[in-house]
């Protein structure tokens, strides 16, 4: 390509005292139907999503070749396009990630009719083929989205962790629509009842464990009783644990410790340990 461009650069001058009589006879002389038969053929193989913005540095490379005379070795060239690919692509992959993220909260997860739709229509979004991918939503593209979630929802990634390894998918895996809708809803309601947690640990007396162990001990009741294997239905469970019940839980707690030495319980500890309640109870669809 850059001989091509140093041919027509030299045809250029030759052109001088011979000029041409037509347009097709000019880019002839100067070498421009190769370059940019050859810069076209670049930006099929890519296919980018900005092709201004690609042919822009494609030439900038060229003329930059063609400063430095040396067009660069062939293993440095191929390094160079894979390192090339391997960012459009990954600049592709982040706006599927970033639309399919904005449709999925553009409803509460408990308005279930508008939530499911909007699953599928991220499903969709992201089962699209890209560069050099296949159509069909893939492990890591789906293992990466439930990460994003969680993240957005303002849970910790230490505490999202064991959810995210229960749910994932080998990244070469295809994942099903059923196996997504599941686990996004999922997440949406872990963040929801990790925030619920938060809620619930302030409403002890700051950093007693005794009374810590009693809320986590009534979060567990009420999260046995559901007996279903919908996450929604575990962040309903923990809101009907009403302020009356948690004191009764409290009263006796204290009742049941009296005389023994207090213990701590930090906010992180308690909200692993809230938020291993939830984990254990999450089913797989299969």
């Amino acid at each position: 390509m850059a001989n091509a461009l140093q041919s027509g650069a030299a045809a250029v001058t030759d052109s001088r005292s011979s000029k041409p009589d037509t347009d097709t006879e000019f880019l002839t002389q100067v070498g421009a139907g190769a370059v940019l038969r050859g810069a076209l053929l670049k930006l099929l193989e890519v296919r980018s999503e900005d092709p201004i913005g690609f042919l822009a540095d494609h030439f900038g490379n060229l003329a930059q070749s063609l400063e430095n005379g040396d067009s660069g070795s062939a293993v440095e060239g191929d390094k160079k396009k894979q390192h090339q690919q391997q960012a459009l692509q990954s600049s592709e992959e982040q706006n599927q990630h970033a639309r399919a993220l904005w449709h999925l909260t553009q409803a509460h997860h408990s308005q279930r009719s508008a939530f499911n739709n909007n699953v599928a229509v991220a499903f969709s979004l992201l089962s699209r083929g890209g560069r050099k991918r296949k159509p069909g939503l893939k492990g890591r593209m789906y293992t990466e989205l439930l990460r994003r979630v969680c993240r957005d929802g303002g849970v910790a990634e230490p505490v999202s962790a064991p959810l995210i390894k229960k749910l994932h998918c080998q990244d070469h895996e295809a994942v099903p629509f059923d196996l997504f809708r599941h686990a996004v809803l999922t997440c949406f309601v872990f963040a929801d009842f990790v925030r619920k947690s938060r809620s619930l640990f302030e409403t002890v007396s700051p950093s007693d464990g005794i009374l810590c162990r009693a809320v986590l001990g009534s979060l567990r009741d009420a999260l046995e009783t559901t007996g279903c294997s919908d996450p929604a239905r575990y962040l309903e469970a923990s809101a009907k644990l009403t302020p009356g019940r948690l004191a009764q839980a409290m009263d006796r707690a204290q009742t049941l410790a009296s005389g023994t030495p207090s213990t701590l319980m930090g906010q992180e500890e308690f909200i692993e340990e809230a938020s291993a309640l939830f984990i254990s109870r999450v089913k797989l669809v299969s």
